[in-house]
């Protein structure tokens, strides 16, 4: 008898063991339909109904419209046009662009902050969705300057942004030593072979950013990301379903 007993409870603990395993793994079931694991093994977001889910939970990861956050910022988007390292339109002739609650938050002090001392900010590049970061890595294939599609991009998850300093008298960008996506040691935070103009302004942009929450990545003065950024999902949403979401 005390072997059938111990039977019973043993059955009883794996009906709810069973139970428990069902219950705990339905969010993530409900994830899986609205996702893409990629050829990568990456999870991306690529259904808008599943971003509003994540914002739900959290509505730091809200996708925000830059230009009605920050209406007197200055976008110069390369890749809604050809004047960009691939010689070709990426993005489709948009007029604004998008990042996380979080960073545009940010985005924001620092641009009033700027305008105090005379200054603006001009973005070149913020939210990529994530088939674009695909496209990109064919020609350059190097992590330096291009992120490698196993592992995403911090513009993938809305969390980094490509930008420089302008003059808001004259609205020319700060010399920087070299323009946007050059691919070379020049511009590297480190290489210090330059006008002291130069490599005030880059201190200057860099100071702004990382007070207030941002990381420079070495290889590129314009690139900056939070340094959280692998809390937010690689994303996949095309602008104009981005435009569309009701947060």
């Amino acid at each position: 008898m005390g072997i059938v007993f111990n039977n019973k409870i043993i059955l009883r603990f794996q009906s709810v063991l069973i139970f428990g395993i069902v219950f705990m793994s339905a969010p993530f079931c409900a994830v899986s339909q609205d996702t893409v694991l990629n050829k990568y093994g990456l999870w991306v977001i690529n259904s808008p109904a599943m971003l509003k889910k994540t914002i739900q939970h959290d509505p730091s990861k809200a996708m925000i419209d830059l230009k009605k956050k920050i209406p007197g910022i200055v976008l110069d988007l390369r890749y809604a046009g050809t004047n960009n390292f691939m010689q070709r339109q990426l993005y489709p002739a948009i007029t604004t662009t998008y990042l996380r609650k979080t960073a545009i938050d940010s985005l924001e002090i620092i641009q009033r902050e700027l305008n105090e001392e005379g200054f603006g900010l001009k973005i070149f590049d913020a939210y990529r969705p994530y088939s674009v970061t695909e496209l990109m890595w064919e020609p350059v294939k190097d992590d330096r300057y291009a992120a490698d599609p196993k592992k995403g991009s911090g513009h993938n998850r809305g969390v980094a942004v490509d930008l420089t300093v302008i003059n808001l008298d004259t609205r020319e960008e700060l010399k920087m030593g070299t323009g946007f996506d050059n691919f070379s040691d020049t511009a590297h935070h480190a290489f210090t072979n330059l006008p002291e103009e130069i490599l005030q302004n880059r201190l200057l942009l860099k100071n702004i950013m990382e007070k207030h929450g941002f990381k420079a990545l070495d290889t590129e003065w314009w690139h900056y990301y939070l340094p959280n950024a692998k809390d937010y999902e690689l994303m996949d949403i095309s602008f104009k379903q981005l435009k569309n979401l009701k947060n």
